[in-house]
């Protein structure tokens, strides 16, 4: 699989929800529009948060991927109407 490239890594492993997705939307404050965050995590809940947190806000889930129970999400930031 291609990964889009990212300027900024998310560590997230290791919490549970609701953290890494507090975590990513302080981050995603932080980046300019059309940057991309890489977020890794642990949690099987991001599985649905952070698809969850995209649509909603509305951010673009790039990518996503499971290496052995390890999410690994690419987001890019979007502009708020």
């Amino acid at each position: 699989m291609t990964t889009p490239d990212s300027k900024v890594v998310l560590d997230t492993r290791g919490l549970r929800c609701p953290e890494p997705v507090m975590m990513l939307h302080r981050q995603i404050r932080k980046v300019e529009v059309g940057e991309v965050i890489l977020v890794l995590a642990t949690d099987p809940a991001t599985q649905r948060d952070i698809p969850q947190f995209c649509e909603f806000l509305p951010h673009l889930l790039l990518a996503q991927a499971n290496d052995q129970g390890e999410f690994q999400y690419w987001i890019q930031k979007g502009a708020r109407d």
